[in-house]
């Protein structure tokens, strides 16, 4: 059985890889395309099953020389290499041109061209395997091929088939005029002088025999399936964004194309779009990730947290299930359709996190303040109900008002919380802290979605529920900065371990205490000045561990590395609470870094100081793209903008503080209610031109959220949750 706590970090992919993916499906290759069954993690995958394991290309008895790879669309790549003429000739005319696409299946289209003056004869030949082994297995090294593959030849194509615990995976790889054996596929042509041959070569991917909907098949246009439709049809809806910083400009516009690649779409409902966590590995529905990413991206496209919100109150627990860890109200961790995740979970989703459950309220309450229909949010509203539930009955486990996790079983996850690696909660001695475990950032969570359920009351005209969970927030406030202030270090314990001490450790999740709001005015500023610090700021980034604790290490995965996400949420809270010049330089530092990964982002990397390397120094395993990674220059452009809609009052925030490095900005066509705006800013100024009829602008920050002493908010609930304004 798959332990999943095994397998939440990333695994290493074979150097100069190339990664196509559209939805769930993906294809990892060498540089020259092919994929070699000793290169361990490469393959196509359809639902978490590798549905190619070997895929070497021959002509004239020798592999390609590989010139180029390129990616034009996530969804497709394009390599280019040369070809052995026949008895070896020197500088060889033959260029082979490879075009894969990626989706229900694969397909590859393959064209030999020759440059010589003469026609050439050529034995081409395509090896192909398939183990359809669980992307769980590939991902972990556990492939061990399953006992009764079979390979068959029928109606000109290979099929080769896996029974795997009960369910019968297969693959079917034809083209047309191809000679076909169980080794694969292989061609005998003779291509004319200066001209072309080319074939196309098709995998189908079979659950219990049965293909996908709309296979590619010959013939018919890559360009035209309904994958590629919604990803132009991304692109053209998405911000047009223009700056004078043109790194900046090509890091955001990266960004918005892989937020629209990682989408992910539910079958049963089409019209929905939520975000995978990340590429190649992490091609899933993830709560917390998804969650997080959808609510940094609300100024791409709000209709992303939208449908995210939507695809998980449609897997919400119903009942208590150990195996899972389902319980009712409870937001999933993570949903893969592959069979082994079935086999060990008892189901293809796993609820073993603490914090997707409350942050699932408060991006609903924060999602109602950018103008969606009534009818988007209302039937949302049951749900966040049931995840308020959950909090109470489920996530508290004794008493204490506070949410804590500790696995059902032997094989869920050790930490659920977002460094959710065996050691990613530790004291300022480096001693590992022992579930049960109460963690600040999920504390601040709940509280921004008490804070979020009073504004959906505000939104709903219901003002007794309003301030009840107003009134409810205030005092969970207030409970929370007496159990996890530590007054001799001046900052929050990251947790409360199971016998409720607070766990010591200097970490960047105060940070998302900052953003929530959660932290007391007069505890701000030395949060601050230690999240700040040379221990946690390296230039780049913050750190997840202060560099002067126990277990700190720049190279692990959640010790002292640094999170573009979780460095972005660390800004926004700085930004909240007023530090305007810390939160410029550490926005600042992330640009910087970004431009060292090519305009993307990675998911983390090595938490080194700025001043010991000249660039950032790469983390081994991180997956690149991933979702909140490349939300995350979206969202520190937006408290950089300090744009902040908020519909329930009728006015829209626009009061930038731009660094002179950037110059002039400006974003077209940003999706406001159901019209397109324009923002323009420079410097200390900006505008915002065609809002919707009723909607003031004011350029000013959205004032901060103030209880006054008997708990109430008035109207100051109105102002919402998860500020990115000061």
């Amino acid at each position: 059985m798959t332990a999943w706590n095994a397998d939440n970090e990333a695994t290493v992919s074979e150097s100069g890889s190339v990664t196509v993916l559209e939805g769930s499906s993906f294809c990892i290759s060498s540089g020259s395309g092919d994929i070699s069954p000793d290169a361990g993690t490469n393959g196509a995958f359809y639902q978490d099953t590798r549905i190619v394991s070997r895929w070497v290309l021959r002509v004239n008895g020798s592999l390609r020389e590989p010139l180029s790879a390129q990616r034009p669309q996530p969804f497709q790549a394009t390599f280019v290499g040369r070809a052995k003429w026949p008895g070896g000739r020197f500088d060889s005319p033959l260029v082979v041109r490879q075009v894969r696409h990626i989706g229900p299946g694969l397909q590859d289209d393959i064209t030999l061209e020759n440059y010589a003056a003469e026609p050439v004869e050529c034995d081409i030949e395509l090896l192909v395997d398939a183990d359809q082994a669980d992307l769980f297995d590939v991902k972990g090294g556990r492939t061990t091929g399953a006992d009764d593959t079979t390979r068959t030849v029928s109606e000109g194509r290979l099929v080769i088939e896996a029974g795997r615990h009960g369910q019968q995976r297969g693959s079917a790889i034809g083209a047309r005029d191809a000679e076909v054996s169980t080794d694969g596929l292989r061609f005998r042509v003779t291509v004319p002088a200066r001209g072309k041959w080319a074939t196309s070569v098709i995998v189908v991917p079979l659950v219990n025999g049965e293909a996908p909907e709309e296979p590619f098949k010959e013939g018919q246009l890559p360009h035209h399936r309904e994958g590629v439709r919604r990803h132009l049809a991304w692109e053209e809806n998405i911000p047009r964004i223009s700056i004078e910083d043109t790194s900046l400009q090509n890091l955001l516009n990266r960004s918005q194309s892989d937020l629209g690649a990682l989408r992910i779409f539910d079958a049963h409902h089409p019209e929905r779009a939520a975000v995978a966590a990340g590429a190649p590995w992490f091609m899933a529905l993830f709560g917390r990730d998804s969650l997080l990413t959808s609510y940094m991206s609300l100024m791409v496209n709000p209709n992303l947290a939208l449908g995210t919100l939507q695809t998980l109150a449609g897997i919400q627990g119903k009942k208590v299930d150990p195996d899972s860890e389902e319980e009712p109200g409870r937001i999933p961790h993570e949903v893969r359709l592959g069979v082994t995740a079935g086999l060990s979970l008892g189901g293809t989703a796993y609820y073993g996190t603490a914090d997707a459950t409350p942050l699932f309220v408060a991006v609903l309450g924060e999602l109602s303040r950018w103008g969606l229909s009534r009818d988007k949010i209302q039937p949302l509203l049951a749900h966040a109900d049931r995840a308020l539930d959950w909090i109470e009955n489920y996530g508290d486990r004794d008493g204490d008002g506070f949410v804590e996790y500790l696995r059902a079983n032997d094989h869920g996850l050790v930490n659920q919380g977002w460094k959710d690696s065996w050691d990613g909660i530790n004291f300022a001695d480096g001693t590992i802290a022992e579930a049960p475990i109460a963690l600040c950032e999920v504390q601040a969570y709940v509280y921004s979605a008490y804070l979020g359920r009073s504004l959906l009351a505000h939104w709903s005209g219901d003002p007794a529920l309003e301030l009840h969970w107003a009134d409810k927030a205030a005092a969970f406030k207030e409970e929370f900065n007496k159990k996890f202030w530590l007054p001799d270090k001046g900052y929050y314990a990251v947790a409360l371990d199971k016998d409720k001490r607070p766990v010591d450790a200097l970490t960047s999740n105060i940070g998302h205490c900052l953003w929530t709001g959660i932290v007391d005015q007069d505890k701000a500023v030395s949060v601050m000045e230690h999240l700040m610090s040379p221990q946690m700021f390296t230039g780049w980034g913050i750190r997840t561990l202060a560099s002067d604790m126990g277990a700190y290490n720049p190279v692990s995965y959640h010790n002292g590395s640094v999170w573009p996400h979780d460095t972005a949420l660390v800004a926004t809270g700085l930004m909240r609470y007023g530090f305007v010049d810390e939160a410029k330089r550490v926005a600042l530092g992330i640009f910087d870094a970004a431009a060292h990964f090519d305009g993307r982002l990675p998911e983390l990397f090595c938490g080194f100081d700025r001043g010991e390397f000249p660039s950032p120094v790469p983390y081994p395993t991180a997956c690149s793209p991933q979702a909140w990674a490349a939300a995350a220059p979206v969202q520190l452009a937006r408290i950089l903008l300090r744009f902040d809609p908020v519909f329930t009052r009728d006015v829209v925030h626009l009061a930038p503080i731009l660094p002179e490095v950037v110059g002039t900005f400006r974003a077209e066509n940003v999706l406001l209610d159901s019209s397109r705006v324009t923002i323009s800013a420079a410097g200390t100024k900006g505008s915002v031109e065609g809002l919707p009829p009723g909607l003031k602008l004011l350029t000013e920050p959205r004032p901060p959220l103030a209880y006054p002493p008997n708990g109430f908010a008035g109207s100051s609930v109105r102002h919402g949750l998860n500020q990115p304004g000061a």
